[in-house]
């Protein structure tokens, strides 16, 4: 792991999104994009809330959350621990409507603090370039 995972994490203290969904959004983008890897261990909880300026639950909240996705092991006295994760083979139904109310939620955000919507829509076009293609 190139740096830190609190190095990479930020808390925005002026979103509506609440700061343990924050850290573990984070967390999932550094798995997804395979920053983080099987075996790779996390930031103990106390260090990780001290370093982003946070209550220590609130970051356990944030791994309890990625452990009951699949993400991570959790255990005393050693931490959480990245763990290998199935991909689903097909997605629920509801997936690809909360995906879509999502996106839209975060594209009027945008907006609302001023991103020309010309913006918006490069930046998702390039995101979607990147992305690997099954």
């Amino acid at each position: 792991m190139a740096q830190p995972v609190q190095a990479v994490i930020r808390i925005d203290t002026d979103s509506v999104t609440p700061a343990y969904r924050q850290i573990a959004d984070s967390i999932r983008t550094l798995l997804v994009n395979g920053v983080l890897h099987p075996g790779d261990l996390l930031p103990p909880v106390r260090q990780l809330a001290i370093d982003l300026a946070v209550h220590f639950n609130t970051v356990a909240e944030a791994y309890r959350r990625l452990a009951e996705e699949g993400w991570l092991d959790l255990k005393r006295r050693r931490g959480a621990q990245v763990i290998a994760r199935a991909t689903p083979l097909t997605a629920p139904p509801e997936s690809e409507l909360k995906f879509l109310q999502r996106l839209r939620e975060l594209v009027a955000a945008t907006r609302a603090e001023g991103l020309p919507l010309e913006t918006i829509a490069s930046s998702l076009h390039s995101i979607a370039e990147g992305l690997p293609c099954s």
